[in-house]
């Protein structure tokens, strides 16, 4: 049988009966044993009665043997008014008084047994011995110096008892009714308030199951429901986030392959042109070997676009690894003096390093001389007729790097995107002589915060940009 086709119990119903069938076994059960103890109750009060009056009687004929006639007749009217009888018998079980009454002998021989030793025998409820419908009856055995002499029976019917039994089962009853109501009630009542609060995480799991991952349902933390229901809406605060997170990776990703689609269109437009002007013979003997010379120079834009792409998701996934050493600071920001020197002097630029000989930072040489490179690279480009200053100095425990130029500056609104992929102000489109593709200062962030250092940018437009990197130095 299909699951469509399966009967189906639902949880309400489940609860309800659940609730209504616990306390109907816990009202049964409460019940019985009340009505159990009651009886037992009643008939031990009768039975106790009974054996008051036995040892009353006693009493009395030992303390006055001629008048025992009168005493048995005496207490035999008491009785009979409150509808109990009593019956004096001899040691042999021969009755002395009422001799048409019920024959003692009918009790069992261990019972007669323990009132000839001098026990009472108390029988709170009993349907055959005398063979009335039923008698609670007491025997008094008379025992004086160690002598048995006989005894004293005294029997009271039970129907009275037996009317007041009935008369509290029915209060019990109407209790139990009335108990039952209100257990039906509260029990239907709770049963729709649990349904109810399942259902709305239903529903809400309903909306997320659709793409709908704002939906909020009411929590608490009294009961597990409530737990659930703060589960569930964290899981679609994470679900949200993952979507959200998702999302922004589509658009980098859409950004991105636009962004190298840009960068790499252009040399490769130049490296065809030039190559079917080769081909066909359309170039002038005399421009070919700068053609040739533009292809070359295109191509290797190329292969560094390539590389940095590489090296950035290497740095990004931690898949480098840094070798630390104490580096003279000094020596380093000469060394990108000089290797930059003929870059800056085309654009009439003028680089000075400043830094004392005992200033030290620890780092990865070849990563350091990566990002001082890029920074400086990134100066030159955009300052022209200008000077850029390559400065070191230490404050407490940091080593700090501080790359400065007098060129065009950074929009504020254009600072924090300067770390993006590709990123590029609308000046930089104007030229890139060098081949710097948007890469170098993501790169360059990426590397300053592998080494658990810091970097930051200062600038305006048209005064310059001061970037200020500091390393911790122990």
């Amino acid at each position: 049988m299909t699951q469509s086709k399966q009967m189906k119990f639902k949880y309400i119903y489940q609860q309800f009966f659940s609730h209504i069938s616990v306390i109907i076994i816990a009202f049964l059960l409460l019940s019985i044993i009340f009505t159990h103890y009651v009886e037992n109750l009643i008939y031990e009060n009768k039975a106790e009665e009974l054996i008051s009056f036995g040892e009353a009687i006693i009493s009395d004929m030992k303390e006055n043997p001629p008048a025992a006639n009168q005493i048995i007749n005496q207490y035999s009217n008491m009785l009979a008014a409150r509808k109990m009888r009593l019956t004096w018998f001899d040691q042999n079980g021969v009755y002395l008084t009422d001799k048409n009454g019920p024959n003692i002998k009918n009790l069992s021989p261990k019972q007669w047994d323990l009132v000839t030793k001098g026990e009472t025998l108390i029988i709170p409820i009993d349907y055959k011995s005398f063979g009335q419908e039923g008698v609670t009856f007491v025997v008094k055995p008379y025992v004086d110096k160690g002598r048995f002499y006989g005894g004293v029976i005294l029997i009271s019917p039970i129907s009275g008892s037996s009317k007041m039994i009935e008369q509290i089962n029915k209060f019990l009853l109407y209790t139990i009714l009335i108990a039952f109501g209100v257990a039906f009630l509260q029990s239907w009542y709770l049963s729709r308030i649990h349904v109810h609060r399942i259902k709305r995480l239903r529903d809400a799991a309903s909306l997320v199951s659709e793409g709908n991952y704002h939906v909020k349902v009411n929590s608490a933390n009294f009961d597990e429901i409530g737990e659930l229901a703060n589960d569930f809406n964290h899981m679609v605060d994470k679900i949200n986030a993952s979507m959200e997170e998702i999302e922004s990776l589509e658009n980098r990703r859409r950004q991105f392959m636009a962004d190298v689609s840009h960068e790499m269109r252009t040399p490769l437009t130049t490296i065809s042109g030039v190559v079917e002007g080769l081909k066909n013979n359309m170039i002038p003997e005399e421009d070919k070997e700068r053609g040739i010379n533009l292809v070359s120079h295109e191509a290797k834009r190329l292969i560094r676009l390539v590389n940095e792409n590489l090296d950035y998701e290497k740095i990004r996934s931690n898949q480098i690894q840094l070798f630390k050493e104490d580096i003279q600071l000094l020596e380093v920001l000469e060394i990108i003096q000089e290797q930059l020197l003929l870059q800056a002097e085309e654009k009439n630029n003028h680089i000075l390093v400043e830094a004392a000989p005992d200033v030290m930072v620890n780092a990865d040489y070849d990563r350091l001389i990566q990002i001082l490179i890029n920074i400086t690279k990134n100066s030159i480009q955009f300052t022209s007729d200008g000077t850029i200053w390559l400065r070191g100095r230490t404050d407490q425990n940091y080593t700090i790097i501080e790359i400065e130029d007098t060129g065009a500056g950074i929009d504020s609104n254009e600072i924090e995107n300067i770390w993006r992929r590709f990123y590029k102000a609308d000046i930089s489109r104007t030229g890139n002589p060098y081949g710097e593709f948007g890469l170098g200062l993501s790169i360059v962030r990426q590397l300053v915060l592998l080494h658990n250092g810091e970097i930051e940018v200062n600038s305006e437009q048209g005064k310059g940009t001061k970037f200020v990197i500091r390393f911790k130095y122990e």
